[in-house]
């Protein structure tokens, strides 16, 4: 499979011969023998109300990816500062696409001019980020510039060039060589891959640096995808223009879907192109650093059903020893920021008038961001309509391994309360924590020490408490959990699925704080440091994360 752009368009098209970057094919391309500099014009974005083209999808051969990416930057005719990763042939934000057990290599060159002023502060922490030489990868002081990759919601060690981001820092002008191991029991769905350095998530976040990494295989463990077009749709969020305050009927932030953007107030929706009646496999992933979105789909205003495969990458129903997912029907699907949902979307017929993909108000609390209604894109029926270049392949392997078998019946080590607290008592300074009942409340800093130390092998329930007047969004790398409970009452068995990330609502003021009980598990063989914190990446910027550690088990004991 190979991308090429059209010189007289701004589309991307799919080809089937070779892709060669700089003299050499891509797939084996070294960003360091390639003398790159930023273009012109980098991170393209398209008109509002343009049809949804999917992402560049890069595919890697006999079990190994390799990508060369830049990460570059400029500002948009709303003073809104854009930042994308990019292939040498201009590729933005690609799908990375890797089989359990895959190697995917990324080399990563830093094309974002450096600051005026060096070292630059965490912007919203308020700190200095300076690591020291034996414990940094890649540079040792963060400025603005600065950037890294985490690969959202894969089980993938925290370790140097592979899935660390406390530690990895890359500066204006650095190459940095990631080597990520996929596991070879990585549940088959949608992941994604986006900057993770302190301070400026959220800018690099809302600036559009992210893409989707779909880890093949999920119609071994649902057959009812297999045969189906797929269409990967990623809402991404962004800053209103600058003479628009948020409040009112203006929302904290504007969205856009496959960076076609749905300004407000005229929220003029995105296309999506379909067949009459066809059947497709939908892969959202809500990208937004801050926003969060409640998916409905509607003919006519009678609302459809959705046909729910996979929830944050792991297909629904699959860990329970039988190794099947279970198909769930849901009217509306509430995605977190970061948060993924792969579902069966059975289109309009010719006769439907209108037919529109939509985000359902989201009551975030008296502090929370407005997050209106608003239609994220109007579904577009022809008979001539062009298939996505992606259909989900028939069965035709093993089933493959359960990563969290056996996790709903097993026996917990411990018990841990946290929770999300606020504090305004500086309006411009405002702070933020995510603390371990018990302790006290302390801002995200790389060289604090673990705020929870356990051993591999355990099994850990955590209740998650929200002590503020808005939503948090509780996420942990590394790991899936499973979701048990909320506000104390277990849930169904058909809403205790894994996640990486949960909502936990807001608390109103009086009465018991709400709160989402989680099953952590630590049986599989991830060891070292890493972080778990609120989702809402304004949150994580001003101080709401916090390290854990795990111990490797004793040598008799390791799993």
């Amino acid at each position: 499979m190979l991308l090429w752009r059209d010189s007289a368009t701004t589309e991307w098209a799919v080809r089937t011969n070779l892709w060669i970057v700089c003299g050499a094919v891509l797939l084996v391309a070294s960003v360091g023998t390639c003398g790159w500099a930023q273009s012109s014009t980098p991170c393209p974005r398209f008109p509002a109300g343009g049809t949804a083209t999917q992402p560049d999808n890069l595919v890697g051969q006999s079990g190994v990816l390799s990508v060369a990416f830049t990460y570059q930057t400029r500002t948009d005719q709303n003073g809104n500062i854009l930042y994308c990763y990019t292939t040498q042939s201009g590729s933005q934000s690609p799908t990375l696409r890797v089989h359990p057990g895959d190697n995917l290599k990324i080399t990563l060159q830093n094309l974002v001019p450096a600051p005026a002023s060096s070292p630059a502060t965490g912007a919203m922490s308020g700190m200095t980020m300076a690591i020291p030489a034996s414990s940094a990868c890649g540079a040792a002081t963060m400025t603005a510039a600065s950037t890294n990759i985490h690969y959202h919601g894969t089980n993938t060690p925290p370790v140097c060039h592979q899935d660390e981001v406390i530690h990895t820092m890359v500066n204006s002008g650095q190459t940095f060589a990631y080597d990520l191991q996929i596991p070879a029991d990585e549940p088959p769905g949608l992941y994604w891959y986006h900057p993770h350095v302190h301070g400026i998530s959220e800018a690099a976040v809302q600036g559009g640096a992210s893409g989707a990494l779909i880890v093949e295989g999920i119609e071994y463990v649902n057959p009812a995808v297999a045969g189906l077009p797929e269409q990967v749709l990623i809402i991404r969020d962004n800053p209103v223009p600058d003479d628009a305050t948020p409040g009112g009927d203006v929302p904290e932030n504007d969205v856009s879907l496959n960076y076609i953007p749905i300004p407000s107030p005229a929220y003029t929706p995105a296309a999506i192109s379909m067949k009459p009646s066809e059947k497709q496999f939908w892969r959202v992933l809500n990208a937004s650093a801050d926003t969060i979105i409640d998916l409905q789909l509607t003919f006519d205003g009678v609302v459809q059903p959705l046909t729910v495969i996979a929830l944050d990458g792991v297909p629904t129903g699959s860990q329970d020893g039988t190794h099947m997912g279970t198909s769930l029907s849901e009217n509306d699907i509430l995605l977190a920021p970061a948060a993924r949902a792969e579902f069966i979307v059975t289109g309009p017929a010719a006769a439907v008038k209108h037919a529109a993909l939509s985000t359902l108000n989201v009551d975030t609390g008296p502090y929370g961001d407005y997050d209106p209604a608003r239609p994220l894109a109007r579904i577009v029926t022809s008979a001539n309509a062009p298939e996505p270049p992606v259909t989900i392949p028939p069965v035709s392997g093993p089933l493959p391994a359960q990563r969290f078998a056996g996790l709903a019946a097993a026996l917990a080590t411990t018990q841990r309360k946290l929770y999300f607290y606020e504090n305004f008592a500086e309006p411009d300074n405002p702070r933020y924590f995510i603390t371990v009942d018990g302790q006290p409340p302390l801002l995200f800093n790389p060289d604090n020490p673990p705020a929870i130390v356990t051993t591999q092998g355990a099994v850990e329930d955590w209740t998650i408490e929200n002590r503020t007047l808005e939503n948090h969004e509780f996420h942990i790398h590394q790991l899936h959990f499973l979701v048990l409970a909320q506000n104390g009452v277990p849930l169904p068995a058909a809403n205790q699925q894994f996640l990486d990330t949960v909502q936990v609502p807001y608390w109103p003021g009086t009465g018991p704080y709400p709160s989402v009980t989680v099953r952590m598990d630590f049986r599989g063989p991830i060891t070292g440091e890493f972080v778990y914190h609120c989702h809402i990446l304004n949150h994580e910027d001003h101080g709401m994360m916090a390290i854990i550690k795990v111990n490797p088990a004793p040598a008799a004991a390791a799993p």
